[in-house]
């Protein structure tokens, strides 16, 4: 797998590549947003693989790393892990928000940076995958070229589409936002448990991504601004509370 790997410390990025090489990535190395950005264009990856993974150090010279992943995510579906100091949950929302499709906090475990790896390039494979078989599903979710909209209250979700609006204004949505919300949806009341959630939107059963469930429930409940819509069931999982209409 190609993996972009944009990190200004030098000595950071050696070290991190010489590991991921040794685990047999093919890496690129850009040391600031500009050359990332670059890194991506087709006319840098003529006759090339497209990046598997790319790999975002927020504290980068030229740009803020969440510009860059905005920027990123405009001209590219590669998933992007950002990997930062930054811990505190307001940040991974809005790292998120941007289109991130992971967040590692370092200092971090380089199994742990390995595995995350594997698990977003695995659930874009599925993806891109669903996607071609034009099937107009979520993960997990199914769904036809047909299927009526849910409505919930105010809140309205347009499977085929991957539309959801509240009140009649559209609401953006990232893609596993897109597909959490839909899975709670389609069975209103219903507890799922954390581990059915993970399986079925992230196809993982990796115990990581739970932190990562955490952060997408509190950025739809931000979105939506509807907080009381995803309940949390303590010990168990979530639930979508359909509000009055």
């Amino acid at each position: 797998m190609r993996l972009l790997l944009v990190e200004d410390d030098d000595h950071v990025a050696a070290a991190l590549s010489a590991i991921l090489k040794k685990h047999g990535f093919d890496v690129t190395h850009a040391r600031n947003g500009e050359e990332a950005l670059q890194a991506v264009l087709p006319a840098a990856n003529a006759g090339r693989a497209p990046f598997g993974v790319v790999l975002l150090d927020l504290g980068l010279p030229d740009q803020d790393g969440y510009q860059v992943c905005g920027k990123l995510r405009k001209l590219t579906t590669t998933p992007v892990i950002m990997v930062t100091a930054r811990a505190d949950v307001r940040s991974r929302i809005h790292g998120l928000n941007l289109g991130a499709d992971d967040y590692v906090v370092k200092p971090y475990d380089t199994g742990e940076l390995l595995a995350r790896i594997h698990a977003v390039s695995r659930r874009s494979s599925a993806t891109d995958a669903d996607d071609s078989g034009g099937t107009g599903g979520t993960g997990g979710t199914g769904g036809t070229d047909d299927a009526a909209p849910l409505r919930l209250g105010s809140v309205t979700i347009e499977l085929p589409t991957r539309r959801v609006s509240v009140a009649g204004t559209e609401v953006q949505l990232t893609r596993k936002e897109f597909d959490l919300l839909a899975l709670l949806a389609q069975r209103p009341g219903v507890v799922f448990r954390r581990e059915q959630i993970i399986s079925e939107v992230w196809r993982t059963s990796w115990e990581g991504t739970g932190r990562t469930l955490e952060v997408h429930v509190a950025s739809l409940r931000a979105k939506l601004r509807m907080p009381a819509l995803i309940e949390t069931v303590r010990g168990v999982g979530y639930r979508l509370v359909a509000p009055a209409a």
